[in-house]
């Protein structure tokens, strides 16, 4: 690569393995305005005086990852993570743009005046750009158009208790009510996609093993979530989302709907496809999530799915928190916080596995970018290498493994299941609107991300983010 500075204003990136829709070709692309201006035959383009060429020789430049599925937490819980770490640890994982989710912070985004609080906690802090899921709590359905109008890019709800007490799960008469709130609208309904058990209060075993905590949080709880959320899609024809999609039975009721028309779209996260519950030793709080890490059959059914189409991205749920919550002294995983640090190693996670299960680099971009901008409205100026699109990129060594060391980890709180792993694929710079904000280890010591605004609200002019 050449010797182009951290914050530098990058006019022309030069790479023989750039992804331009679903091929990888030599290319130069033309930056102006923090926008992709053309995309030019190899070596075509001549930098002017004083402008700044990247050349990046054989290694792929792709469009910046877009992690659609973040919890900061900031303001209220920054001890846990906050805008500064976070977007830091975004920078190094290639990660272009993060969507911030309503919890976990105080106060929550569940009104327009708390999504002011919000924003103005995230100004001046972010490496990489940062747009905003609104919450949908009880009685806060009021609050819906205009979080819209304010520029959320949608919405989330729990149908089970998420955790904290300030934002409250919905009941299905909320939904009633909330839902017509979205119609006529561009936006999106995310679900947490649980149903509480009342045999979950009966489950005995020892809660240092991992298989007490994971029946307490049966399949059939998502089963009966997704078949939930599916006929409320149907029936009120606006678009839903399944977060964090964990269980693999969930997936024929997915299919149904899917060929019905339902407009539902389904993530799952980098654990779900990484871990599985046999590996999982006594003790090990740092693997326990929400819903449950499952066994190894049912990780290799969610990788058929993505083959086959019926899961339509891979984000992180990144969910740290302190180790104090995390790590108990006696190794209780009902009691530990439920969440996993992963926002830095997404890509990298992802292409471990997938490079040897047949997906290309154009799989790799269509479930890590093009797929999450298009959930949340961002995809008409990012998630592609496009002209007019936003000069977002991450340029990565997919031949080049590494492990997973502590001292790499930029987000605030370490504690990961990953340390130790090799991983494939490692992050040489990421580009955001076209400024160097990561090359090697070093970050640009300027934030310069920004909040990313977006209209949804019908009648639907485009729905451009603004900044």
């Amino acid at each position: 690569m050449e010797d182009v500075g951290l914050g530098s204003q990058v006019n022309i990136i030069r790479s023989k393995r750039v992804l331009i829709g679903k091929n990888v070709s030599p290319a130069d692309i033309l930056i102006g305005d923090g926008k992709i201006i053309s995309i030019d035959p190899w070596g075509k383009q001549q930098p002017a005086i004083g402008s700044q060429l990247l050349d990046v020789g054989n290694i792929v430049v792709m469009p910046g990852v877009i992690d659609s599925h973040v919890h900061v937490n900031e303001p209220g819980r920054s001890d846990w993570e906050g805008f500064h770490t976070a977007t830091r640890a975004a920078a190094a994982g290639g990660i272009t743009t993060i969507v911030d989710m309503p919890l976990n912070s105080l106060p929550p985004t569940t009104s327009v005046s708390n999504f002011h609080i919000k924003r103005k906690a995230a100004e001046g802090q972010c490496f990489v750009d940062v747009a905003f899921w609104g919450g949908i709590i009880p009685n806060n359905q009021v609050e819906i158009v205009p979080l819209l109008h304010a520029g959320v890019a949608g919405f989330k709800c729990f149908l089970i208790s998420s955790g904290v007490p300030e934002f409250p799960h919905v009941s299905l008469m909320d939904l009633h009510t909330a839902m017509p709130e979205l119609q006529g609208t561009n936006s999106v309904l995310l679900f947490h996609a649980e149903l509480d058990d009342p045999k979950r209060d009966t489950v005995i075993g020892d809660n240092v093993l991992y298989k007490t905590f994971l029946d307490s949080r049966s399949d059939q709880m998502e089963v009966a979530a997704v078949e939930a959320v599916v006929c409320l899609c149907l029936e009120y024809k606006v678009r839903c989302h399944i977060v964090h999609l964990s269980s693999a039975k969930s997936l024929p009721i997915i299919r149904k709907a899917k060929k019905a028309g339902a407009p539902i779209t389904v993530e799952t996260t980098h654990h779900y496809l990484s871990l599985t519950a046999e590996y999982i030793p006594p003790g090990a709080t740092y693997y326990k999530c929400c819903p449950p890490i499952r066994d190894h059959s049912n990780k290799e059914a969610l990788w058929r799915a993505l083959q086959q189409g019926d899961i339509d991205m891979v984000v992180s749920d990144h969910s740290p928190c302190t180790p104090d919550l995390k790590l108990l002294q006696d190794g209780d995983f009902m009691a530990a916080w439920g969440g996993i640090s992963s926002l830095q190693l997404g890509l990298s996670l992802f292409w471990s596995s997938a490079r040897g299960r047949g997906f290309t680099l154009s799989d790799v971009s269509q479930l890590l970018s093009s797929n999450p901008a298009k959930l949340c409205s961002l995809d008409n100026c990012k998630g592609s290498i496009k002209t007019g699109y936003d000069a977002d990129f991450v340029i990565w060594d997919p031949d080049k493994e590494y492990q997973v060391q502590e001292s790499r980890l930029h987000h605030k709180n370490k504690l990961t299941p990953y340390l130790g792993f090799r991983l494939w694929g490692d992050i040489v710079a990421t580009l955001v609107r076209g400024i160097l904000v990561y090359h090697k280890g070093r970050h640009y010591p300027r934030a310069c991300g920004k909040p990313v605004l977006i209209r949804t609200i019908s009648p639907p002019e485009p729905s451009a983010p603004y900044y």
